[in-house]
């Protein structure tokens, strides 16, 4: 796995989580996350697109995507808690390491989303 060391490389990630959200809930049959899952993932696309040239090069430290890796196999209750806290803690751990607000601002929203799906 890789190093989450820039802002491209922590928001291509989170469009990448995001995408596998939706259809894992979507396979699950879980209409509404699967929709909430893809509509935070077009988020995260249009920050990072918008974002571009308000990035500046500092290097991140202390993120592995190995650390965030979902379990995607279980689509019982539980798995779809766990899924969830995994993705709060992501979220979580990378809002405040990002430098540009607007970016810091979706990415705190993701992680507060994803907090109350996985205590739901």
């Amino acid at each position: 796995m890789a190093s989450l060391n820039t802002f491209g490389a922590i928001l291509t990630h989170a469009v990448n989580l995001e995408a596998a959200l939706r259809d894992y809930y979507q396979q699950a049959g879980s209409a509404e996350r699967a929709k909430a899952a893809d509509k935070r993932r077009q988020t995260m696309e249009r920050i990072r697109r918008e974002s571009v040239l308000e990035i500046t090069l500092e290097p991140i430290e202390g993120l592995d995507e190995a650390d965030y890796a979902l379990g995607l196999d279980d689509r019982s209750s539980a798995g779809q808690q766990a899924v969830e806290a995994t993705a709060a803690r992501f979220y979580a751990a990378v809002a405040p390491k990002i430098n540009v607000r607007q970016a810091q601002r979706a990415l705190e929203r993701a992680a507060k989303e994803h907090q109350d799906l996985a205590q739901a």
